[in-house]
């Protein structure tokens, strides 16, 4: 097997069994809402299912449709990603690093979507309960993390090849 593949399976792997713990850990001893300060007027560990997207994206729409959405993309989702890695070198580690965290992220609120038809939430950062972000998971990280560094490897080859054109 290829090292990108085996870079694939760690690293989803892990992020997946990390996030269904947490997840696991916060559906089977906080109430729904529930809240315990972590640090006071910044960060919570509260108990949010969120039945959209990222930012409760969808979360309004009709049942049916919502449910058709989010459990047909992801699957897709994963397939373009496993057909983008086959593109990439052993050697590109960082990619293969930023596909994979993206891989298992998806992987690991799709399980939720399957199993209760929501993601469960539950880090929740804010400014004196004034200024706040939608709370998230682990998931939620892997994939943010991951599109961040697919975007940040794009913007350095975009100006690597711009210096390289202008010598």
């Amino acid at each position: 097997m290829k090292k990108k593949y085996l870079w694939l399976l760690a690293i989803s792997g892990v992020l997946v069994a990390l996030d269904q713990l947490t997840k696991a850990y916060v559906h089977t001893h906080f109430h729904l809402g529930e809240s315990v300060i972590v640090i006071p007027n910044f960060f919570n560990f509260t108990y949010v299912r969120n039945f959209g997207a990222a930012f409760g994206f969808l979360a309004e729409s009709h049942p049916s449709f919502r449910e058709l959405f989010f459990l047909s993309m992801p699957p897709i989702a994963l397939v373009i990603i496993l057909g983008i890695l086959r593109g990439v070198k052993d050697s590109d580690t960082r990619q293969i690093i930023a596909l994979s965290s993206i891989f298992g992220g998806a992987i690991g609120n799709y399980i939720d979507r399957l199993r209760f038809r929501y993601v469960i939430d539950f880090l929740d950062f804010h400014l004196y309960n004034r200024w706040s972000w939608p709370a998230f998971n682990i998931a939620d990280m892997a994939i943010v993390g991951g599109v961040g560094l697919l975007l940040l490897l794009m913007f350095l080859e975009k100006k690597k090849m711009k210096e390289e054109g202008a010598t």
